[in-house]
């Protein structure tokens, strides 16, 4: 008995309970991005390199506002319609022409996208990171730290958004054509659906999550050109794990790979719990390459 007192004891109990706090913060953020992306690829088999320069355009749109006298909420709301716009204008000249060709060439083409784009930021805004300032800056008291309650706004925030988003899925004209698309996008077409109109709204509709990404992301760490990298990874982690073009399942795969990653750098320093999220990843393709969160066929 000892034995499993001396391991109880040795459990850091508080670090467990703000490192799952983060988790969840990080998960919800992660989840937000990772379902545009995962609505992409569902409804046009497209591999959206340009996603993490796409969260990183609406970060840089929340500080152009904030600095010319804007509130961060409407900070948020233009950055996520102005991204939209510039998703949906991206899809109609460069990915709609290549629709139907070989999955390569929508690779190269986003990944050529998220090159300009990401030059374009650092010759705009240069290379010094900028800071998007918090709404509010109130703090609790969890054990020894003073917690942030942003922290916790941003993970309702994701939750909001996202839970608007299935009801729009759900409930809306455009969201029972994206579903039809999903299943089948030729029947879809012989129905009637535009499946073109479909394809740009859909690509908006991402454009516009990873927007708002960057904005709520913002106060927690630098703006500059190359902060979509890191998310963009993730993401594709969290797309792989939760299953290709399973929304629920990259959400839930969003908060189990960043209370991952939050556990073991009580242990490690974060920058080696992120190995832990490519190991999930190995692992994943190994025993399960369907996704962790793809039911399993009766």
């Amino acid at each position: 008995m000892s034995i499993i007192d001396d391991f109880l004891h040795a459990i850091p109990y508080d670090q467990l309970l703000i490192q799952t706090l983060n988790g969840i913060v990080t998960g919800m953020i992660l989840a937000l991005i990772a379902s545009g992306l995962t609505l992409i690829f569902g409804i046009m088999d497209v591999i959206n390199f340009a996603h993490g320069e796409l969260f990183m355009f609406g970060a840089y749109l929340g500080v152009i506002v904030l600095t010319t006298g804007g509130s961060f909420w409407l900070a948020l709301l233009l950055a996520t319609l102005i991204v939209a716009v510039i998703g949906a204008a991206l899809q109609i000249a460069t990915l709609r022409p290549l629709l139907g060709r070989d999955p390569l060439y929508t690779i190269l083409a986003t990944y050529g996208i998220s090159l300009v784009m990401q030059n374009y930021a650092l010759w705009q805004f240069g290379p010094q990171a900028r800071k998007i300032s918090e709404p509010f800056t109130g703090h609790f008291t969890l054990f020894y730290l003073e917690y942030p309650w942003y922290r916790l706004l941003i993970a309702g925030l994701s939750a909001v958004i996202i839970g608007g988003f299935w009801l729009f899925l759900k409930c809306s004209t455009y969201g029972i054509w994206i579903r039809a698309t999903t299943q089948d996008r030729i029947m879809a077409d012989a129905m009637g659906i535009p499946v073109s109109r479909v394809h740009t709204v859909v690509f908006a509709i991402g454009a516009g999550l990873a927007a708002a990404s960057g904005v709520l992301f913002g106060p927690l760490v630098g703006v500059n050109h190359a902060m979509g990298l890191d998310w963009i990874f993730k993401a594709f982690i969290v797309v792989v794990v939760g299953g290709m073009g399973n929304l629920g399942g990259s959400i839930a795969a969003s908060i189990f790979i960043s209370l991952l990653e939050a556990y073991a750098s009580i242990w490690v320093s974060p920058a080696q719990a992120v190995i832990v999220s490519f190991v999930v990843l190995i692992l994943t393709l190994l025993l399960r390459p369907n996704g962790l969160f793809v039911p399993t066929p009766k």
